[in-house]
């Protein structure tokens, strides 16, 4: 398990093995070459969203201009209902664009 920074929440957010083993198979664009622009997104995001599939989760995604041609990274964080549960990451993807949804945060 790694534990990333993320001033967003105010606490650290959880990234299990099990999480990892899942985004290095379903996403291996991004993991393992990419490990630590996960980290970069949660500490410093672009734009933070609600996601549309789950009330509890949020979108985290930050651009670099220096990934593949041009890439988001999009970490999707999941709060339990117990605030002191710490968060967690339920996956993450590198994205051309964004999807869109209810914007809760933008680096303005």
């Amino acid at each position: 398990m790694i534990l990333f920074p993320c001033p967003y929440f105010g606490s650290e957010v959880e990234f299990t093995d099990e999480r990892i083993a899942h985004v290095t198979d379903r996403h291996p664009d991004l993991l393992p070459a990419h490990l630590d622009r996960i980290g970069k997104t949660l500490v410093d995001p672009d734009l933070v969203r609600v996601s549309t599939k789950m009330a509890t989760a949020r979108e985290l995604s930050r651009w670099y201009a220096d990934l593949l041609s041009g890439e988001h990274v999009v970490v999707v964080v999941a709060t339990g209902k117990n605030p002191r549960e710490r968060p967690r990451i339920i996956t993450a993807y590198i994205a051309r664009r964004l999807a869109k949804g209810q914007v809760e945060w933008n680096r303005s």
